[in-house]
């Protein structure tokens, strides 16, 4: 297998392996896959399927035992650190179930950060488009505690992109929600991919796979199903659906 320009991921017989005391731990057995530009792709599986291990590979926090690793035509599978880094501050958008946010910082400070550690110039204003692409441009100043879950969400969300990453990688994004935020997630994941972003979704709720293109399904380390998500949902319709938020809840959202 080569690298395929018409993939922005793309892995070759990937297993990873870990010592448990005596007893090797085989994480992931064999797994090949491939993630076409602009696809939004569901990665699903029970707990110990190998779902995490594999994202930790796909965002390049761990190196495989054996097989390899394109990332948008790079082969990353045996980088060193400094390049690898290099990687996950340019290629790779992370966005985590727990939002992880700097308090102490204001929205456009906690996207600014991947600026900082980049060598590759984005424009000064890089920061607050990104805030403004996924409608928070009167949060630019405010600080976390001063946000909902959602509009944390979406300012993590808003660091993912700043890098124009060629791939987002989001882990349980919406696990920390409400219903209705977390379908406002989705509904924003499916925007940006309408507009090309590549997107990786784990999660180990279908109604959130629902909202992908795409779903893989792993159980012992390998993958058992790969295919088109027949039953697939437009968030804007499940939250037309939805009933209205209570007089509280929506002040929330705006203050």
């Amino acid at each position: 297998m080569t690298a395929n320009t018409g993939s922005v991921v793309a892995t070759e017989a990937l297993s990873k392996d870990y010592l448990a005391g005596v007893v090797t731990v085989h994480a992931l057995r064999g797994v090949s896959l491939a993630v076409n530009r602009g696809e939004m792709v569901a990665i699903m599986g029970p707990s110990g399927s190998g779902k995490t291990t594999l994202l930790n590979m796909l965002g390049c926090v761990d190196l495989p035992t054996q097989g390899r690793y394109w990332l948008d035509g790079e082969d990353v599978s045996r980088l060193s650190d400094g390049a690898l880094s290099r990687i996950r501050n340019e290629k790779i958008g992370f966005v985590f179930q727990t939002f992880n946010l700097l308090p102490r910082l204001t929205a456009a400070e906690n996207v600014r950060l991947p600026l900082l550690y980049s060598h590759r110039r984005r424009p000064r204003e890089a920061a607050s488009q990104a805030l403004e692409r996924v409608g928070l441009a009167d949060r630019l100043q405010h600080r976390p505690s001063q946000l909902s879950g959602g509009q944390q969400q979406r300012v993590a969300i808003a660091r993912a992109l700043v890098m124009e990453p060629a791939v987002v990688l989001a882990d349980e994004p919406t696990g920390n929600l409400d219903s209705r935020s977390g379908e406002e997630i989705m509904l924003l994941f499916q925007e940006l991919n309408r507009e090309g972003v590549s997107i990786l979704v784990v999660t180990h709720d279908l109604q959130v796979a629902r909202h992908a293109s795409r779903v893989v399904r792993m159980r012992d380390g390998r993958v058992v199903a790969d295919e088109g998500m027949a039953d697939g949902v437009d968030a804007r319709d499940v939250l037309a659906a939805m009933p209205p938020p209570e007089p509280d809840e929506a002040a929330e959202e705006g203050a």
